[in-house]
């Protein structure tokens, strides 16, 4: 039987953002979730077949799990980042509540599931609700709560599954902002992961891609895409002359469908970490058809990236 991978049992308040809490359960979040729940339902069919004969122990891993309630309020530790759009009101009420309910929707399936189930989130409040609300799988499952931050605990698994390779991973990671560093996801290369991301391209990265290039928020960008702050400049601005009665100016604008792009360069960095990836995420829209999200899918499977593509389709 495999060790329970240790974890660190921090836990730290968040600051909540100072929006009204209101109940989610829009377009585009049932979209991730019915796709996710049709990819679990076929890794498992797969995995089942075969996990005894290799001895396999099957982790499910939430590195952002919530509280499991369609009226929980965002929660972020990038709270400065989140401020200071609120305040230029670049986010709306629609998208500052995402609903996590990918948990129970895992736990329901019909099939014989996984050896353990992690579910991280670093709001202690929110955790806490969670286990109270799965606390009915308890009976016949492994369940494991971790108030902590997720990038620690993904280092954790991929140490564990580095020590082991018995050991497979199906991995979700759908923060609402940038909370996942590149360097966590490094982590998971050469490991028997299976991995949902989803990508916050035109909800926050566009955002802060303001159109002059000022980058007042680059750390976060440098962390996020694993980057340098010259390559992202280069790629996400274009700088051209123009003639001014004063002489030449140089003029720097922001590149046509930054959005786009955002995810492909996303999409390019996970296939350094990745044998296989989804060249086409699944696209979320808000209500005014703005893409907000990018939904990717990465493993060194090619029987897994294909069922995900399938899906995507």
């Amino acid at each position: 039987m495999v060790r329970e991978y240790e974890m660190s049992e921090e836990a730290s308040q968040c600051m909540m953002a100072n929006e009204p809490v209101s109940s989610w359960g829009g377009a585009w979040t049932e979209e991730k979730l019915n796709a996710f729940e049709k990819y679990v339902n076929a890794y498992l069919t797969i995995m089942n077949k075969y996990r005894d004969q290799y001895g396999w122990k099957l982790i499910y891993f939430d590195g952002f799990a919530g509280s499991g309630s369609r009226n929980e309020a965002i929660v972020s530790d990038d709270n400065q980042l989140m401020i200071d759009l609120i305040d230029e009101h670049q986010l709306t009420a629609e998208e500052l509540t995402p609903y996590k309910g990918a948990a129970e929707r895992v736990l329901s399936i019909a099939q014989d599931g996984f050896d353990y189930y992690y579910f991280i989130d670093k709001d202690v409040v929110s955790s806490q609700m969670l286990e109270e609300k799965l606390a009915p799988f308890k009976a016949n499952k492994k369940l494991i709560f971790r108030a902590s931050d997720a990038n620690n605990q993904v280092a954790e698994l991929a140490k564990a599954m580095h020590a082991d390779n018995k050991m497979k991973s199906l991995v979700l990671l759908d923060p609402f902002g940038m909370q996942v560093n590149w360097a966590t996801i490094e982590q998971l290369k050469g490991t028997g992961t299976d991995l949902w991301i989803l990508i916050p391209t035109g909800v926050i990265v566009n955002r802060l891609l303001d159109r002059r290039c000022k980058l007042t928020h680059i750390d976060k960008l440098v962390s996020f895409f694993g980057k340098d702050e010259a390559y992202l400049k280069d790629y996400f601005y274009k700088t051209r002359q123009e003639s001014t009665l004063f002489g030449e100016t140089e003029i720097v604008e922001k590149v046509k469908e930054p959005i786009r792009l955002i995810a492909d360069l996303y999409i390019e960095q996970l296939k350094k970490i990745f044998k296989h990836v989804t060249e086409r995420p699944l696209v979320l829209y808000n209500t005014r058809n703005t893409p907000i999200f990018h939904f990717a899918f990465a493993s060194n499977n090619p029987t897994a990236v294909k069922i995900a593509k399938d899906i995507i389709k």
